[in-house]
């Protein structure tokens, strides 16, 4: 019988969690039929946080936002705000200090925009484009993050991603961790199609909220370096 040192292990946990065309396709095929709609412009993203159907990322002492992530942008599902909610707890009870997102929701009108400063951004339009359009995605930022972090992070993820609850795809011209939370993750309750009012007038649905996370603080909100913006 073959024996696999330690040493082996925290290597094969610690490595990169790669990125492919093909993660990127099941990205858009799991958010699809969890029966997400990509959100247009700003006027969407607004009618849709209007209705719950998007909530705030979960700030707090162990989970901080980018500064320069505009207001408007800091929403995403509310599974992937759970999600959020128990990385952070979890990696602040190991490592006592927050991580950072630096990107969540996004539009397609936003996405077009960004593919001009950014090539290594999906594309907004066609079959295969960015999740964050859905606003199942989100990005945790690498700068700052110790190799141990780093370590920790893969392993974390890699068995949520094996399990079917996320994908994950570890970007290094950007240096973040790009991560799309299915509803698998969540409680049953969230998972049917998006709801979203019959008519102008209707009454917005409720939506099941993330798990409550501690007040945080104006400098736990907001960072503001350099954001670092995957696909």
């Amino acid at each position: 019988m073959r024996r696999v040192s330690l040493r082996t292990r925290r290597q094969a946990a610690a490595s990169p969690l790669r990125g492919s065309a093909e993660s990127l396709a099941r990205q858009n095929d799991r958010t699809e039929a969890d029966g997400l709609e990509r959100i247009e412009d700003e006027a969407d993203l607004a009618d849709r946080i209007a209705h719950n159907l998007l909530v705030p990322v979960p700030a707090s002492p162990a989970l901080v936002v980018n500064g320069n992530l505009s207001p408007d942008h800091r929403y995403c599902r509310p599974w992937t705000a759970a999600f959020l909610a128990d990385l952070a707890r979890a990696h602040a009870a190991l490592f006592h200090h927050p991580f950072e997102v630096s990107s969540a929701v996004r539009t397609v009108e936003y996405q077009k925009h960004l593919r001009g400063t950014n090539g290594n951004a999906a594309q907004a339009e066609g079959d295969i484009v960015s999740p964050h359009l859905t606003g199942a995605t989100i990005d945790i930022a690498k700068s700052g993050l110790t190799r141990q972090e780093l370590a920790w992070m893969r392993a974390r993820l890699l068995p949520l991603q094996q399990a079917g609850k996320i994908d994950v795809e570890e970007e290094f011209r950007q240096a973040c961790f790009h991560i799309t939370v299915y509803k698998a993750y969540a409680a049953p309750g969230l998972n049917a199609v998006e709801p979203r009012p019959s008519s102008p007038g209707s009454a917005p649905p409720r939506a099941t909220p993330p798990p409550p996370a501690p007040p945080a603080s104006p400098g736990q909100i907001a960072s503001g370096g350099p954001v670092s913006v995957g696909r």
